[in-house]
């Protein structure tokens, strides 16, 4: 390293460093910057301005992985600074040049729309390629929909083909209609099969027809099969395109034919052997297949055990499934245990994914939307949210006529006061109490852990632990009546308090079983538990609530003087 070079960067006399470094040829910059640690060259660069980073991060040239070493010490703000400095060209070739995770970083969005809008596709063409599919596909959602077929038609096949799946719904609409049928049918050709029944089974019938026009008469004889399964099962997520193995073949034969036909599988990391009839004997694993012997027979090394789903299992018992067994696939067979298809790990997630918002929608009384929220109309917002808004409101006047029947009781003289400032907080604690228990037991149910077999041990621990919570709160609520209230100086305060924290302590109980029975009942009637959670569960909750401490408050205040 050239010890002068190092002084002046100690000395912190970076003028003079840039004058130095600027007359180096690209071996001598390579050498001094490659020669400090990650502190002195973080120092360096924060010591440069971004024109003078960027002129050196160009004149590296060659050494990539020192460029990729800087960029990797610079922040954010820092790193956007450097590249605002350096040309589009420049760019380009650094994006090449790196890997896809540091590129990721130069290539930003905005740098993208900007391309787009100048129509330098010269420039933007290898740009896109240093992009995830995924990240492409929000690129597209942020472009006009009539400029996504632009950048669409400059993607290379497979990778426009990964892109167009990750697509939002309305961006593959708007991409269909602005393509050719020649362009279309490329991109279905790429497509794998359970891809395209999706994109099927979310498009308009007009926009269905030319996709099915434009798929090959195989592909239409498969999509047809699988479209007559139900909506939510197996059979309506699972894909046909597996590599299938017969027992006899050898190890060498299994790899002959990966090597011809895996290609266009979904997946490789799991081979399905089935017999002369179809029917699923076992599986063999890519780890068992290259750990055997080439001459070893497939019967030898297979796993016979095999876990498998029907093709009418509820889709959700299928994600829970491949995440409880860790698979990368679940086959899927028919009545007469034939393999028919596999359901892929990631189309398990999205399940996953759906169905939490689901039912994170249904808990706080909204219709589940199928579009995301800032793509969602005001029309839908409302037509999603009032039917359940109705229906509590409905279902909130039995609290107002549980109010008007015990009138006289509310308004007693002192009393009256207390008792009604007491009610908000004893209707909050309870639909809350409520609602805790309800949330664990529907998310019990949704993993698999609990059933409604198990509603008695629910139950018992339920009980056990709302009275434990009630108590707790009862003597807090006790002490703060008492203390911060000075319901002592009342006459009949402690009585007074004892009515509202023996109420806290009913309620609380009755809410916890409410919260964790309502969810089992409703699974064992075949109703949604989410949908009878949040809501249903505090409005229950209230009117009942508010019946005990009415009867409490009778029963032990009724007579007293004040």
């Amino acid at each position: 390293m050239n010890k002068e070079w190092y002084n002046l960067l100690t000395e912190e006399d970076f003028s003079q460093l840039v004058k130095v470094l600027d007359s180096a040829t690209p071996e001598e910059l390579s050498e001094f910057l490659g020669g400090l640690s990650d502190e002195e060259l973080k120092k360096a660069c924060r010591g440069f301005s971004p024109d003078e980073t960027a002129d050196f991060l160009v004149k590296l040239d060659e050494n990539v992985s020192l460029k990729e070493r800087i960029i990797s010490l610079l922040k954010d703000n820092e790193l956007d600074k450097v590249m605002d400095e350096m040309s589009v060209e420049d760019t380009v070739d650094m994006v090449e040049d790196l890997p896809a995770g540091v590129a990721r970083r130069i290539a930003e969005e905005d740098e993208i729309l900007r391309l787009l809008q100048e129509r330098n596709f010269t420039v933007l063409k290898p740009l896109l390629r240093e992009f995830n599919p995924t990240d492409l596909a929000e690129i597209f959602d942020e472009v006009p929909k009539e400029e996504v077929v632009l950048i669409f038609r400059i993607l290379p096949k497979d990778l426009a083909a990964e892109t167009f799946v990750e697509m939002s719904g309305d961006s593959k609409e708007a991409l269909i209609r602005s393509l050719n049928d020649i362009e279309l049918k490329a991109v279905m050709d790429e497509l794998f099969l359970d891809d395209t029944v999706d994109l099927i089974e979310e498009m308009p019938a007009n926009v269905v027809k030319r996709i099915i026009a434009q798929s090959d008469a195989e592909t239409r004889a498969y999509i047809n099969e699988l479209l007559k399964y139900p909506k939510d099962s197996a059979g309506s997520i699972m894909t046909i395109e597996f590599v299938s193995l017969t027992s006899s073949m050898t190890v060498s034969a299994a790899f002959e034919r990966i090597r011809k036909t895996g290609v266009d599988k979904e997946t490789i990391y799991t081979m399905y052997v089935t017999d002369e009839k179809k029917k699923l004997i076992g599986i063999v694993s890519a780890k068992d297949l290259l750990l055997a012997s080439p001459n070893s027979k497939i019967g030898d090394i297979m796993e016979d055990n095999v876990i498998y789903v029907e093709t009418l299992t509820d889709k959700e018992d299928v994600s829970n499934m491949i995440a409880k067994y860790g698979f990368l696939a679940m086959p899927v067979v028919d009545g007469e245990k034939r393999l028919v298809g596999i359901v892929t790990v990631d189309d398990a997630i999205q399940i996953m994914q759906d169905e939490s918002t689901e039912d994170m929608a249904k808990m706080s009384a909204v219709t589940p939307s199928d579009k995301p929220y800032l793509k969602t109309s005001v029309w839908k917002i409302w037509l999603n949210r009032i039917p359940w808004l109705l229906i509590l409101m409905i279902s909130a006047t039995f609290t107002g006529m549980i109010i008007s029947a015990n009138e006289e009781t509310l308004n007693m003289p002192v009393f009256g006061i207390i008792l009604t400032a007491s009610i908000p907080m004893l209707m909050d604690t309870g639909g809350n109490a409520g609602s805790q228990a309800s949330v664990t037991i529907i998310r019990g149910i949704a993993l698999g852990e609990v059933e409604f077999r198990d509603i008695g041990k629910v139950v018992w621990k339920e009980i056990r632990a709302s009275i434990l919570l009630g108590l707790t709160l009862a003597v807090a609520c006790f002490a703060k009546l008492m203390l911060v209230d000075r319901l002592w100086a009342i006459t009949n305060g402690f009585n007074v308090a004892l009515v509202i924290c023996l109420s806290l302590l009913s309620t609380v109980v009755l809410a916890k079983l409410i919260g964790c029975t309502l969810p089992l009942v409703a699974k064992k009637c075949h109703l949604d538990p989410a949908v009878v959670a949040s809501p249903f569960i505090t409005t229950i909750v209230d009117a009942l609530s508010l019946s005990i401490y009415c009867l409490i408050a009778i029963s032990m205040l009724s007579g007293l003087a004040v």
